[in-house]
């Protein structure tokens, strides 16, 4: 065996080796999500102290539109790849399906960045740190074609390992090109090839134990099939994007990149909201899948009292948040990002009761497509799109900073509503249908 493969099965063994699967599922899950979740805030601080406030608005508008093109990669498949424990569809057709979303991706992240050179004045050093990061938005959207099949195997664990050196290492080297060469072009440069480097080694090297074959193929029935099956999810999670990201779009046409810089600075702590989201939601999808096709009433109560102690619990996060906002929240960031923010205190506290909305949308949208409920998705996320397009210019223009945040906060408030309706709606069906089940065998007993 040659030294190269002593290596890779030595890594293998690495991410592997646990006392306790579900144990270390949930541990490593919730690291990931930290570490991701930390990622964006001490860049940003980092880029801030050393490059000043334009370099850090800079990254914070690449950031938002790599945010926003990766849901265009990952296709909303995720979960449903996740959660498809009867294996519908092959390992195989999700890696082509993967390998096109990110093409189509890395596209959409060439004509964005195009388009800023040739009308929005961007620099070509600002149009090649756009590009940069969002191809390393492009390799963390093809390395989740391979976690979602991991944690199908019941593997989450493995995957958050993996996911967290490649994050691990992208942070290390941002703060230290930027803190050596005070350049964040130069520091996207080079995190890039290091992301791509620890994809192959960790993530694409431990799929291999887990599935037959590591060749993609489709075809083109069955991609027309897993298109159909993914676009609602992949519309509401690219329109949650960029419903999330219109103010700062605003921001970036109709003010300046220290502003810019400023708003993501008070947004940063909705990270934290997701990173928890994350921690909390991904350990039990395929807990929720296997529960809703036992079609058991037994199993439909505790699926259901699952749901009751997910709301309740999320409920108390977002009152935490606000709270935390509302006192150290401002005095926190400030010494973080090395910028008095004393005058952003209402817009933050705003911006976190946005942050427990987001929360409530993204958890009854993922139960959404554990039921395979997910096509109403496209109903109330094209409306907000509508209404964030139709709001943002008009109050960014008007009341700046607090304008972006009341866009968050009235748009997020919606999501978390309607999509409460149509969950809530679609498990009084079940339930109804499966107490009339019961009833009927019985009768015939």
């Amino acid at each position: 065996m040659s030294a190269s493969n002593n290596m890779r099965n030595a890594i293998v063994r690495f991410l592997e080796k646990t006392d306790n699967i579900n144990r270390s599922n949930y541990v490593w899950n919730a690291v990931n999500a930290m570490v991701l979740a930390l990622q964006s805030p001490v860049v940003l601080a980092v880029a801030t102290r050393t490059n000043g406030e334009t370099a850090a608005g800079i990254f914070s508008i690449a950031l938002a539109e790599a945010n926003l093109m990766y849901f265009l990669g990952q296709y909303g498949l995720r979960r449903y790849q996740s959660s498809d424990i009867n294996q519908e569809f092959s390992f195989g057709e999700y890696h082509a399906m993967r390998i096109i979303t990110c093409i189509v991706m890395f596209a959409g992240c060439l004509i964005y960045a195009v388009t800023g050179r040739l009308y929005k004045d961007y620099s070509s050093e600002k149009f090649m740190i756009v590009m940069f990061i969002c191809t390393i938005k492009v390799i963390q959207a093809y390395a989740d074609v391979m976690h979602g099949h991991l944690q199908q195997r019941g593997r989450l664990d493995v995957a958050g390992k993996a996911a967290t050196i490649r994050y691990t290492a992208e942070l290390i080297v941002y703060v230290v090109v930027l803190i050596v060469a005070h350049s964040l072009l130069l520091a996207a440069a080079i995190c890039m090839v290091v992301s791509f480097i620890i994809l192959m080694l960790t993530s694409v090297n431990a799929t291999r134990f887990y599935t037959d074959s590591m060749k993609p193929g489709i075809t083109a029935e069955r991609f027309r099939l897993l298109l159909i099956e993914g676009f609602p999810l992949f519309l509401s999670l690219f329109l949650n994007m960029y419903i999330s990201n219109a103010p700062k779009y605003a921001i970036d046409s109709f003010l300046t990149d220290d502003i810019q810089s400023i708003y993501n600075k008070i947004f940063m702590p909705t990270y934290v909201v997701q990173m928890v989201t994350q921690f909390i939601f991904n350990p039990v999808l395929v807990v929720y899948a296997d529960l809703w096709q036992s079609h058991n009433l037994k199993k439909f109560s505790r699926f259901m009292k699952m749901i009751r102690k997910m709301c309740l619990l999320v409920f108390g996060l977002a009152i935490l948040a606000v709270v935390m906002a509302a006192t150290i929240g401002i005095p926190v960031l400030s010494i973080l990002f090395g910028t008095d923010l004393s005058d952003y205190r209402m817009e933050l506290c705003v911006i976190m009761l946005s942050g427990g909305m987001l929360a409530y949308s993204i958890y009854f949208s993922t139960l959404l497509a554990v039921i395979r409920m997910q096509r109403p998705l496209t109903v109330c996320y094209g409306a907000a799109a509508v209404a964030a397009k139709l709001m943002s210019g008009p109050l960014v223009r008007s009341y700046g900073i607090m304008g972006a945040a009341l866009v968050n906060a009235i748009l997020m408030t919606f999501l978390a509503v309607s999509l409460l309706l149509i969950t809530a709606h679609a498990l009084g069906k079940e339930k109804k249908r499966l107490l009339l089940q019961a009833q009927d065998t019985s009768t015939e007993q």
